[in-house]
């Protein structure tokens, strides 16, 4: 999966925690999300001289809130794991690493309770090479 269709899939996805999520499909997206949480913290500190309120940077991680648990939820379930497991992140200083290392993990070969692989999800249709 590429950068583009990560966002594109986790727009489209932005409120649907069932299904599965790839590993760079979670990764591309947690990408975008820090691209636009430094975009927009270089903007608000450029254009109020240093001063930041930081208005627009929360309103931008509220926008991404949503789609960021679900596909990290999704990706929780790649593992065969439920998404109750994101709130491992409220464990002081062990839950983000121990959330950080399960994101990475590969997923379940073949089908689990959440679904068929993500790689397969579509496979019908077969590859399109630029169609």
């Amino acid at each position: 999966m590429t950068f583009t269709d990560a966002i594109r899939t986790c727009w489209g996805k932005y409120a649907v925690i069932s299904g599965r999520a790839s590993r760079s499909e979670y990764w591309w997206w947690a990408l975008f999300t820090l691209l636009v949480s430094l975009g927009f913290s270089v903007l608000e500190d450029g254009l109020l001289g240093g001063v930041t309120y930081d208005l627009l940077g929360s309103i931008a991680s509220l926008v991404l809130l949503l789609p960021s648990l679900c596909a990290g939820g999704r990706r929780l379930h790649d593992r065969d794991m439920s998404a109750w497991w994101l709130l491992l992140i409220l464990i002081p200083a062990v839950g983000w690493i121990v959330l950080l290392c399960l994101m990475v993990l590969k997923g379940t070969p073949g089908d689990n309770r959440f679904g068929p692989p993500p790689a397969m999800e579509g496979a019908a249709s077969g590859p399109s090479f630029g169609q």
